[in-house]
């Protein structure tokens, strides 16, 4: 089976039998359309992928290094390489995965960027919610800062997702576990506005979406980065302004002020209390930037 086949075949069971999001199915596609690139370019074909060797794939760490990838991109193009062969290895259309050798780059760990807390208070009142669009951001950000939920999970809410009396919210998370998220009574109040003009962005019939987009349709992800990217531009310095940044501010603002590590991690939909401690590492950052400027002797005395 030619790699241009194996692909488009791996790719329909990821979305069919997996239930891929869009944005997976589009990583791996991207990623899997430059591995046969990568053939193109160093052999001037493109094999069958029965005849693939791990002596084959490792040089296409390197040819994607050369192009300027990051190494957290490199590790996640291999991993989509590494899932396509056990998917023909379980399929015993292979016998052994040739990519299972193959070692994933190190990672340079990077702390999240994430608002300040002054920052966080200032966003509440960035929006011009007289406006239904104006109000419809503010509700998105307050959910994604106030609940710490991904954008794909604030995208998927539907009108009556959220309730206000119990205040909290029913989210939809990776691989479909749903999961009740407590949010704040400012964002309460921005939903509540915010669905007495809802009507006014026309959404077509019957659209269950809680956020409506210029269709009339369920907001896509391009246009909330959009949102969400332009108006931290305006409020903060942090390295990046993305959806994301608010749902790290989320957990790191909760930790800040005594949360506990296990209560975080199941607001925000972690599978392993692991994946949350890199907020941890945040907070004793922040501990140390602090001590440094309060105490006079703190630099002499790291020495």
């Amino acid at each position: 089976m030619v790699l241009h086949e194996a692909t488009k075949n791996f790719l329909i069971q990821l979305s069919v039998e997996k239930s891929a999001s869009q944005h997976t199915l589009l990583a791996y596609q991207t990623a899997l359309q430059q591995f046969a690139e990568f053939f193109e370019e160093m052999w001037e074909c493109v094999p069958e992928i029965e005849m693939v060797t791990a002596e084959e794939i490792r040089p296409f760490l390197g040819w994607l290094h050369d192009k300027g990838l990051s190494k957290r991109s490199i590790k996640m193009k291999l991993a989509a390489v590494k899932s396509m062969f056990k998917f023909y290895v379980r399929s015993e259309v292979l016998a052994v995965n040739p990519a299972d050798a193959i070692v994933s780059p190190k990672m340079e760990q990077t702390l999240p960027s994430f608002l300040q807390m002054k920052e966080a208070e200032t966003l509440q009142f960035a929006f011009d919610v007289s406006t239904p669009k104006g109000a419809r951001n503010n509700a998105l950000c307050e959910l994604l800062y106030g609940s710490g939920l991904r954008i794909s999970e604030a995208l998927q809410l539907n009108v009556g997702d959220v309730n206000a009396s119990a205040r909290t919210v029913r989210v939809l998370g990776k691989r479909n576990k749903e999961r009740i998220v407590p949010v704040t009574e400012s964002c309460i109040s921005s939903v509540d506005h915010y669905l007495t003009v809802r009507k006014q962005l026309n959404p077509v019939a019957g659209e269950r979406a809680l956020f409506i987009g210029e269709t009339g349709k369920r907001l896509i992800s391009a246009s909330a980065y959009r949102i969400v990217n332009t108006i931290l531009k305006g409020i903060t310095e942090a390295r990046r302004k993305s959806p994301h940044v608010l749902r790290h501010s989320f957990a790191t603002h909760l930790l800040d002020n005594g949360a506990d590590l296990k209560s975080v991690s199941e607001m925000l939909g972690h599978s392993s209390l692991s994946t949350t401690q890199v907020y941890t590492h945040v907070s004793v950052e922040r501990l140390k930037d602090a001590y440094k400027q309060a105490f006079p002797r703190a630099e002499e005395d790291e020495g």
